[in-house]
């Protein structure tokens, strides 16, 4: 029994609205709905029915004077008086049905408090057999009462026996009931689309891009986190600028040092010594490049979109001539929107990461369910073990004992192309490859 409020609370929660528009709607919506059937009900069950109740207890008792004269005398002229006088006097169309009976059938009103309220006043007021239905004539009631010799039919106006101004109060409270949701929903998209705006500007930025149209619009608390947003988007953009300039003037000061070493060693005499004072040289300057390409980090391009399949095998030429087998699938139509230089770079360091510790690689991309596309990239080498997964992405990591490590590097591969996905909004992800070594996964948004 404890569990059972529980499981209704999480079902309540799975039927409760995702979005901020669908929230909001319901916090002012739903009060103001409960308020108007509050109201209605109120209104019917205090007034509405009183009112009814009273009206068909005068209808009643006018039906029973009828009745009751005509038994005290049933002659033709007294009916005749009789019926003059209920029209006259109380809008009542009297008629005698000699040798009828009462019909066997009854129409019953939607509305079921009418029906009851006429069962009501009749039953107290009337000692014979009675008929009556509320639904053939739309502007009468149609009464009819076993007398001696036959049926007595009266036709009562419908607002002698009924309040009939509450549907208009119904209409009118469903009219507001629209109009103050229709209200509500103006106000609230308005307010949600401030937010819905600033929230794609933050994500855009988050992707490299840019919404140079994004202007603090909304509430003043969204106007507020706007500001603030933009505000750390100059930051972080002056941050980066000024690496950049920074990075450019130390990759300027180291290259102009190397430069001359690599002179002075080319002018010398050839000699083991001077080859591997050149292969030292070499591996500093490749050592060079990848630091500053990992915290570069290719921030400052723009995101275009490029049809997968010509990057893949444009990347995959570095690979091929290394030596290794390179299998490349993908649509020639698939697209998706990147930072050309950056995704190159990425798939580059996995591809040739697979070609020096596997003979076989295979890259294909291909279209997510969810939205977005992966790219591939597997090999057939001695791979890395499942607990270590993440430590291969961590800078400057070398997992030797899996995988023999290229000599050359730093181990900045991977923690290089996992920041470009996830500069992209995406990320990358390792598992076993089907060819039986390392399956890296790149994942991007659409």
């Amino acid at each position: 029994m404890a569990r059972r409020p529980r499981v209704i609370g999480r079902w309540i929660k799975r039927q409760m609205p995702k979005t901020l528009f669908g929230r909001s709607l319901l916090i002012i919506v739903l009060p103001v709905a409960i308020m108007q059937i509050a109201v209605t009900y109120v209104f019917f069950d205090a007034h509405w029915e009183t009112v009814t109740s009273r009206l068909s207890e005068g209808l009643a008792g006018d039906v029973a004077w009828a009745v009751e004269s005509y038994q005290d005398d049933p002659s033709a002229a007294s009916f005749a008086k009789i019926s003059k006088r209920a029209e006259d006097s109380m809008g009542l169309s009297v008629a005698l049905q000699p040798g009828r009976t009462l019909p066997d059938r009854t129409h019953h009103a939607l509305f079921a408090p009418i029906d009851q309220s006429m069962q009501q006043a009749l039953s107290g007021r009337l000692d014979q057999p009675f008929w009556f239905d509320t639904v053939r004539y739309p502007a009468y009631v149609d009464i009819r009462v076993a007398v001696h010799g036959g049926v007595m039919r009266i036709l009562a106006p419908r607002d002698r026996a009924f309040a009939t101004q509450g549907h208009i109060f119904v209409l009118w409270m469903t009219v507001a009931t629209v109009l103050l949701t229709a209200i509500a929903i103006l106000f609230i998209r308005n307010q949600v689309k401030a937010i819905e705006r600033l929230a794609n500007a933050a994500e855009a930025f988050g992707r490299g891009g840019d919404v140079p149209s994004f202007k603090p619009q909304g509430a003043r608390e969204v106007r507020r986190a706007a500001s603030a947003f933009l505000d750390m988007r100059g930051r972080i953009q002056r941050h980066i600028d000024q690496r950049t300039t920074l990075l450019a003037s130390v990759s300027h000061d180291l290259r102009t040092p190397l430069t001359r070493l690599k002179l002075a060693l080319a002018l010398n005499e050839p000699s083991k010594r001077n080859e591997a004072m050149k292969a030292d040289l070499a591996e500093m300057e490749h050592m060079i490049d990848e630091y500053l390409a990992f915290a570069r980090g290719e921030g400052g391009e723009a995101a275009e979109t490029i049809h997968l399949r010509a990057l893949l095998e444009q990347v995959s030429e570095g690979a091929l001539r290394a030596g290794a087998q390179v299998a490349v699938q993908a649509d020639p139509e698939l697209t998706a929107l990147v930072r050309p230089n950056a995704l190159k770079r990425a798939l580059s360091n996995l591809i040739m990461n697979a070609a020096v510790h596997g003979e076989h690689v295979e890259v294909a991309a291909q279209v997510r369910p969810q939205g977005g596309v992966e790219i591939f990239v597997d090999d057939d080498g001695p791979g890395i073990p499942e607990d270590r997964y993440e430590e291969a992405f961590k800078a400057f990591g070398r997992l030797d004992e899996a995988r023999n490590q290229n000599s050359k590097g730093v181990g900045l591969g991977l923690a290089i192309a996992r920041d470009v996905a996830r500069g992209h909004g995406g990320d990358i992800t390792l598992s076993r490859s089907p060819l039986g070594g390392l399956r890296a996964v790149v994942r991007l948004p659409g």
